[in-house]
């Protein structure tokens, strides 16, 4: 499928009722209300605070594909790229048909209700649901399992968000999308089942890079069974794990929206027009390794040291607010900034005068008797 073609039906698709970084279950269930009839909705459970979770369902083909969004409350940017592409397969363009034809898709659109709510990673019990996978703990975790367990997916797609102190590889570029075909062991083998999860990663990065050159990345694959994707994995299920991070002045992730709507339809694309054995499965390891080598802000060239700022999410009367914080004064000449500021050799104060320590909340600081203000 052409870029072209993806990026024009991004354009004539997107939700326009969701905006911004807080999604939350309200905002998705309005949208159901169009979908009956074309697709089947379905409560499958229900969370900690006992509100619904939902799968979407549609397709009539043999290839099963499973996804979910927001198993952290917080990560929302997949969310809105699903709705965006669920509109896409609400008309049936042409352009998709072979996807319906080809495979069957399920949906949780919101794996955790509860933390999407209150804007956290966690669920309302304070439990990290992607390190539930084994025990199964939380009734989110086993909505989750017994979906896998009922819909017996050919592939797996687990959405998530990352944070904007990811680079791509150790040069100055935003990891704006990273991707991880997960570990299904302790040696990290690169199994038949990793190269499926393999080669469709390849895919997209290849399309990616016609946009965003150098800016996609994968995770690290260390081996943990607790994880969902690492679990999957190991049940011999090629899982393909999405993040959505940071394009830059992109903090409320509407751009990163369209890359991974992007992901999402070349991915289809490929498994319902492909068999996916695994053969191509090499070019995944031209994808750079993601390192924490990125600041919101750094303050250069002070009298004395740099000083890094990160912005802490905030839910703040019903939106998100990005609190600056000083997270580190010291040498970051091997770290890069999504923004700098130039001291130019000055002392640089809070807005009272007062020096700058790690830990303190400010929006302003002074250099030179100017104000530079670190809002985003």
């Amino acid at each position: 499928m052409q870029v072209k073609t993806i990026k024009s039906l991004f354009k004539s698709h997107k939700e326009s009722t969701l905006f911004g970084r807080y999604i939350h279950g309200e905002n998705i269930e309005s949208l159901f209300e169009k979908f009956i009839g074309k697709f089947q909705i379905s409560q499958v459970g229900k969370s900690v605070n006992g509100l619904p979770i939902h799968t979407i369902t549609f397709g009539s083909g043999d290839k099963n594909i499973l996804m979910w969004s927001q198993m952290h409350g917080n990560e929302s940017t997949t969310t809105k790229a699903v709705f965006d592409m669920l509109n896409v397969f609400l008309e049936e363009k042409n352009e998709i048909k072979h996807v319906l034809k080809h495979c069957k898709i399920c949906i949780i659109p919101m794996l955790n209700p509860d933390g999407a709510k209150l804007y956290t990673r966690l669920n309302a019990n304070k439990v990290d649901l992607n390190r539930d996978a084994q025990e199964l703990s939380q009734p989110e975790s086993v909505v989750l399992h017994s979906v896998f367990e009922d819909f017996k997916p050919d592939f797996c797609f687990n959405l998530h968000g990352q944070r904007t102190i990811f680079s791509a590889g150790s040069v100055n570029k935003s990891a704006t999308i990273s991707f991880l075909a997960p570990a299904q062991d302790e040696d990290t083998t690169v199994t038949p089942t990793r190269k499926i999860a393999m080669e469709v990663i390849g895919v997209m990065n290849e399309s990616l890079q016609e946009q965003i050159p150098d800016q996609v990345g994968v995770y690290d694959d260390s081996f943990n069974i607790n994880c969902v994707g690492d679990s999957f994995q190991a049940l011999n299920v090629p899982t393909l794990l999405f993040e959505a991070g940071h394009f830059a002045g992109d903090y409320n992730r509407e751009r990163t929206r369209e890359f991974i709507f992007q992901s999402l339809l070349v991915s289809l694309d490929y498994i319902a027009s492909n068999n996916v054995d695994g053969d191509n499965y090499k070019s995944y390891f031209k994808i750079p390794q993601n390192e924490k080598l990125f600041f919101d802000i750094i303050i250069r060239n002070t009298k004395e040291q740099d000083i890094a700022v990160q912005y802490s999410e905030r839910l703040i009367e019903g939106s998100i607010a990005f609190v600056p914080e000083i997270v580190k004064i010291s040498d970051l000449s091997n770290f890069f900034a999504h923004r700098v500021i130039d001291a130019n050799d000055y002392e640089v104060f809070k807005e009272d005068g007062s020096v700058l320590k790690v830990g303190s909340e400010i929006d302003f600081v002074m250099i030179n008797n100017e104000k530079f203000s670190l809002k985003s």
